[in-house]
């Protein structure tokens, strides 16, 4: 008899019955386990799984399901926007350099006469 090992299972509603009267200040966490006999270490896993009070300091976000949606939608809407300037740049970045071909292809600085066509337009009026 003295070399066995005694291993104790505890029912849920007795966990939750001493994880309560520990959150709730009746007992501090070591006096809890003396009274009940159960190690501190299996309490502090009981209040970890079954305690309220480590949701303290937490962000808890709770949304509505059409938040959900339109965050969803934004999300999207943005990833279109994003990809509407990316091929905006790509159409810039192509056109600078047709006009640099065409530049040295006929050796006309094509954007300074773009310039002084317009400077003289706003000089007529």
């Amino acid at each position: 008899m003295q070399g066995q090992f005694i291993k104790y299972r505890y029912s849920m509603a007795f966990k939750q019955k001493v994880v309560s009267e520990i959150e709730s200040g009746k007992y501090r966490l070591l006096q809890a386990s003396k009274i009940y006999n159960v190690s501190d270490v299996s309490l502090y896993n009981w209040l970890r799984a079954f305690g309220k009070n480590h949701l303290i300091g937490k962000t808890v976000r709770i949304e509505m399901k059409d938040e959900t949606d339109r965050l969803k939608q934004l999300e999207k809407e943005k990833e279109a926007l994003e990809s509407a300037l990316a091929q905006a740049h790509l159409k810039i970045i192509t056109l600078e350099s047709t006009i640099e071909v065409a530049e040295e292809k006929y050796k006309i600085d094509f954007k300074k006469k773009i310039g002084l066509k317009g400077s003289r337009k706003a000089g007529k009026k």
